[in-house]
């Protein structure tokens, strides 16, 4: 049998830690802001195809040459394929890009494929809409888990979300890592992660209320907590390597996503532990809560 974990006897300097990284990551996020990519400050996409499987590396740097220092390239689809994603709206940019590229590559010219334009009220309206699914996504979280178990686990369960969110991007918006689309859905992505995580351990507890009854709550939280932990790191660990391998080997186009799953992961495996139970412990979650008082003799005798 497993021996049970005191996880809760470190709560308060956990606690430390949760307040320290979230004040750390806000004023990142306020004082640097998000590093936003085309997909929502508008600008030109434009596709190239090369005769032989063309250099990504050596590409970005014929572009800096050429003075398109903050062009973006990436692998598109075929090894002869690639996207560049540049700031600004010019009808003839994509062939400029492509005579600049044309003079420095020398024997493996560039040929445009398509030219596409992301004006700024464009993404604007997508970062709109994206914040909203966010916010629908918490609030639809929210009513499930106050209907499914109740309403101070639905409290622990928005909690812990909301740090973990903050925390990803408060990372990104340090690193300056380019904020685009496939990150937004990175960010989406963790919020289910990490609230199948703490419904895990939320389901435990409740299921060791009805069976631990002289337990009080903090002993039975460690008793969950420890009961769920192989599960957790079993899931946990799998989809980290899983991550790690988009990481080292997805190349540019998923950088962003796997840095914010791989980040939300972690957060959200220590969220589920030691921010979701500790909101529980903080809001006096008792038995009453979870199992209805018994019938008294009077309204048994009521009763039809």
């Amino acid at each position: 049998m497993l021996r049970t974990i005191n996880f809760m006897g470190v709560r308060n300097v956990a606690f430390g830690v949760t307040l320290f990284l979230t004040v750390l990551a806000l004023f990142s996020w306020f004082h640097k802001g998000l590093n936003y990519g085309l997909d929502f400050t508008g600008g030109t996409l434009i596709e190239l195809t090369y005769e032989r499987p063309a250099d990504v590396t050596k590409v970005r740097e014929q572009l800096a040459t050429s003075g398109y220092s903050d062009a973006i390239v990436q692998s598109f689809g075929a090894t002869t394929d690639l996207l560049v994603r540049m700031p600004g709206e010019d009808p003839q940019l994509g062939h400029q890009v492509a005579e600049a590229l044309q003079k420095a590559g020398g024997d493996n010219p560039a040929q445009v494929k398509r030219v596409e334009f992301v004006g700024p009220q464009v993404g604007e309206e997508l970062r709109d809409q994206g914040g909203l699914g966010m916010l629908m996504a918490l609030g639809g979280i929210l009513i499930y888990l106050a209907f499914r178990f109740q309403w101070k686990f639905a409290v622990g369960a928005i909690v812990s979300l909301i740090h973990d969110v903050i925390v990803t991007v408060g990372i990104l918006s340090f690193f300056q890592i380019t904020f685009d689309l496939t990150v937004l859905a990175a960010v989406l992505a963790i919020i289910g992660y990490s609230l199948n995580d703490t419904i895990v351990v939320f389901d435990r507890v409740r299921e060791n209320f009805r069976v631990l009854r002289k337990a009080s709550l903090i002993e039975n939280i460690n008793i969950s907590t420890t009961q769920t932990l192989l599960r957790t790191m079993a899931t946990s660990i799998s989809t980290l390597l899983a991550i790690a391998a988009l990481l080292f080997f997805g190349g540019d186009n998923l950088f962003g996503f796997s840095i914010a799953l791989f980040v939300g992961v972690l957060a959200g495996t220590y969220s589920s532990i030691y921010i979701a139970n500790v909101v529980l412990i903080w809001l006096n979650l008792s038995t009453e809560d979870l199992i209805p008082p018994a019938a008294t003799e009077t309204e048994v005798d009521d009763r039809p």
